[in-house]
């Protein structure tokens, strides 16, 4: 193999001669979503110090780096910033919690008479991911939530049940693809029409939820007529 000439080659042998090396220092560990590997991974804090090296040795200091977040899977590193986001356990746990509580507000603001619209309610949730979830029981909580607020069933979505709605909601929809938010929204929707059309404390729960995944105003317009139409 030639050796290599010119600026190129006197560039690489300074490469050789002078560098930078960083030390990485743990500073925390945890469990995160690893954008590499695709799914939860454990991982390291870690924060780093520059110096400056002359033959592979380091002398001088060159300031601090990081901190960064390093996969013990696959061992990239990423911007602390990446612990924004929730691992898969979490994800699922806010999703269940989300629909649960949408449901609930829909029960809230059409009331439980209908055994048609408990059945379907019942039936998103457990779906969602709470297999132990019954009609007796939501509707043992929304009673309990009525109670609670001195709110009438039937009535205007609340301003404490709005709190929950965005408490729930809030942190999950930067997490959701459009189509999730609104398969969300669309299964509340369902939910309000099991016992016929929406009433009007039923779109203003609905809206309440729109604005909470992020909704737009016309999107929620066509996603309330949309779920009045059979699959």
């Amino acid at each position: 193999m030639l050796p290599v000439r010119g600026r190129d080659g006197r560039a690489a042998r300074a490469a050789r001669i002078l560098g930078t090396r960083t030390a990485w220092t743990p500073v925390g560990d945890g469990e995160f979503y690893c954008p590499g590997c695709g799914g939860d991974r454990n991982y390291q804090r870690l924060s780093g110090r520059r110096r400056l090296t002359l033959l592979g040795v380091p002398l001088l200091p060159r300031g601090a780096a990081g901190p960064v977040v390093e996969c013990a899977a696959c061992g990239h590193h990423y911007g602390t910033e990446v612990l924004d986001h929730p691992t898969t356990r979490r994800f699922s746990a806010m999703l269940r919690d989300a629909v649960h509580t949408v449901a609930l507000a829909v029960l809230a603001a059409g009331g439980t008479s209908s055994r048609t619209v408990l059945e379907t309610a019942a039936g998103t949730v457990r779906a969602a991911g709470f297999q132990d979830c019954t009609e007796d029981r939501l509707a043992a909580l929304v009673e309990a939530l009525a109670a609670d607020t001195g709110r009438v069933l039937g009535g205007p979505c609340g301003a404490s049940l709005a709190i929950e709605l965005h408490e729930a909601l809030d942190p999950l929809a930067p997490h959701l693809a459009p189509a999730g938010r609104e398969s969300l929204f669309l299964d509340a929707a369902r939910i309000a029409l099991a016992d016929g059309p929406y009433t009007p404390a039923e779109r203003d729960a609905l809206t309440t939820v729109g604005a909470a995944l992020t909704i737009c105003a016309e999107d929620v317009g066509r996603l309330l007529t949309a779920a009045r139409t059979p699959s």
